[in-house]
């Protein structure tokens, strides 16, 4: 239900602050797949989608396409993660509720997967359905508290002439000019991101996939400023992940995207995008239309309890459904595309006596991060795209919402609301600045005002950015619930971190159960991280293996690649000889 306003002092607010002392692929169409029976499959097959998150759907929506009756099955709602949340009770007059969410999001221009399956879902006056409803934002905002802010502009800079020495020098100057930084630290960052640029895959796997981020750049041994802008918002700021366990791999990877594609070559579609409108409005709504008209039946309210197994085989799901009713489920093909922590619990000593290497999930790791909405009455002039709050304890970033949505904050609520400014709170176990708690340990309220507080720390040291008059209601992710034994929150949604190591712990989408196939994040993936591509990509991978296994002949998912620097390939392969010699990166050089 929507949360109350609250009012924060000036007095109050500064107090607490002197207490505590952030190519586009082409699309595979609908015409070039068969409808009716699977191909190579008469009569068809069944399949059961375990899950109705991103994964889940696409798996459906690939399945449909190739002929396959699909059911799928989802607990509490479509779109998981991604979903937006109205916020009960608060429409009047004929208008709909204020679009809540489980935490803001955007679509990087290195996303491949998620865009081709958006241009194929129909929207009204797109002629790229969904894909159209894609808005580039035109900068990024660091903010500091007590400090100088900084505002990185986006989009594609001109591509000059590749060297290792240019590349040290212009990423370098670059980040040392922007962030206010030693140059000699830029050049030292830039140096290890050439040293991961370089590396060949065998030395990717083999030595970054188990060395953490943070001794990669030698975090603790560099400055405030160092561990602040590079280490920390590059990590738990920038992506889902944790400076201190995320692997160089993983980190590199997107620093590889981010960083090492000034030209966005290959890109999708800009650096930074986000949705035009609610996430459900604009996307998921879309999605589930087009595939009922394709023929795909939803069960929503159904809770999977056990997998059943006989010969190798998955033989039926057992769910609960909606009216508390127990039964279970047949199908040819089983696809598992639940969270990690959901899907390891299906794995019963049946399931491990055939796939063994499943039991390695439950070293898998899960955190928090999860968003609040502040509902403004005037919309607040912060920036034309995300900004991250770099010294904020609880490593917040946010966008203001009104600014790219084509239909207007006051069309939502009671009319009076203008802006909605959407913060994503990516550190749940530091102390914050008012009540010296960590969030986990707050009430709603309190986590509220801590939020509000450590943003207006940041930004109204130069004027009354954010006013306590301007602010309508507030409303937190639904599945942050209090427990009032504990006084702790507990959390339905959390999210996939991956650690230095947990590669070997993530299975493959098939394996020696015949007809199970998993989708989720924590799937081996290319992208490597926990986020909406490496959803989709594991699921076009399960549907991929579930046609060989079929025996079908309709054509396969498309995957794509992350980008690497072509004049690059050189150095990589003269690292390749020299990781099996045992020797470093080349450049892997203190300077």
């Amino acid at each position: 239900m929507a949360e109350n306003r609250w009012t924060v002092s000036r007095r109050t607010l500064l107090r607490g602050t002197a207490v505590a002392g952030v190519a586009t692929a082409g699309a595979l169409t609908a015409g070039a797949l068969r409808s009716g029976p699977a191909a190579g499959s008469p009569g068809g097959r069944r399949v059961a989608v375990l899950g109705g998150g991103v994964a889940g759907l696409t798996a459906a929506h690939e399945l449909i396409e190739r002929g396959f009756q699909v059911t799928i099955f989802e607990r509490r709602a479509w779109g998981g993660k991604a979903r937006s949340v109205p916020v009960p009770g608060t429409g009047a007059a004929g208008r709909p509720d204020l679009p809540g969410e489980h935490g803001f999001r955007f679509f990087p221009g290195f996303y491949q997967h998620v865009p081709d399956t958006m241009r194929r879902i129909p929207f009204a006056g797109n002629p790229n359905g969904v894909w159209n409803n894609l808005v580039a934002v035109p900068e990024a905002r660091f903010a500091r508290r007590d400090g100088d802010d900084f505002r990185l502009p986006l989009g594609p800079r001109a591509r000059t002439g590749f060297t290792p020495d240019s590349f040290r020098e212009t990423v370098g100057a670059t980040i040392s000019t922007t962030l206010h930084m030693p140059v000699n630290e830029g050049l030292y960052f830039a140096n290890r991101l050439l040293v991961f640029n370089s590396s060949c895959d065998a030395r990717r796997l083999g030595q970054w996939e188990h060395t953490s981020w943070r001794d990669y750049v030698g975090g603790n041994a560099r400055s405030h400023e160092f561990r602040a802008l590079l280490s920390r918002t590059l990590t738990s700021i920038m992506v889902a992940a944790k400076e201190d366990v995320a692997s160089v791999r993983t980190i590199g990877n997107m620093g590889e995207q981010f960083l090492g594609n000034p030209a966005e070559i290959g890109n999708d579609g800009g650096l930074d995008r986000v949705l035009n409108g609610p996430t459900n409005a604009v996307w998921i709504e879309p999605w589930l239309q087009r595939m009922r008209e394709l023929g795909v039946q939803f069960e929503l309210g159904a809770e999977v309890h056990g997998l059943d197994v006989r010969d190798g085989r998955i033989t039926a799901a057992r769910i609960v459904d909606k009216s508390g009713a127990q039964r279970s489920i047949g199908a040819d093909y089983f696809v598992v595309a639940m969270p990690a922590e959901q899907a390891r619990a299906l794995w019963s000593k049946d399931v491990l006596a055939v796939r063994p290497e499943l039991a390695a999930m439950d070293r898998l790791f899960s955190d928090w991060m999860n968003g609040i909405q502040f509902y403004l009455r005037r919309p607040a002039d912060i920036s034309r795209g995300h900004t991250a709050y770099i010294d904020a304890p609880w490593a917040l970033t946010s966008i203001n919402q009104n600014q790219v949505w084509a239909r207007k904050f006051t069309d939502f609520g009671d009319g009076s609301v203008q802006d909605c400014l959407s913060v994503d709170i990516s550190d749940w176990n530091t102390p914050g600045m008012l009540y010296g708690k960590p969030a986990k340990e707050c009430t709603h309220d309190e986590i509220a005002r801590e939020v509000w507080a450590q943003i207006a720390a940041h930004l109204n040291d130069r004027g009354d950015v954010l006013r306590d008059a301007d602010l309508h209601s507030w409303h937190l992710d639904p599945g942050i619930t209090w427990q009032d034994g504990p006084h702790r929150n507990a959390n339905a949604d959390p999210l996939l971190i991956n650690t230095a190591g947990s590669w070997e712990f993530r299975p493959e989408p098939h394996g020696a159960l015949e007809n199970l196939f998993l989708a989720g994040d924590y799937v081996r993936t290319n992208v490597d991280l926990a986020t909406m591509e490496g959803a989709n990509e594991s699921a076009r991978a399960a549907v991929n293996a579930l046609l060989d296994v079929s025996g079908s002949n309709a054509e396969r998912c498309r995957m794509y690649t992350l980008y690497r620097a072509t004049e690059l390939e050189p150095l990589r392969r003269m690292d390749a000889d020299r990781y099996a010699a045992g020797q470093p990166n080349l450049f892997d050089v203190q300077i």
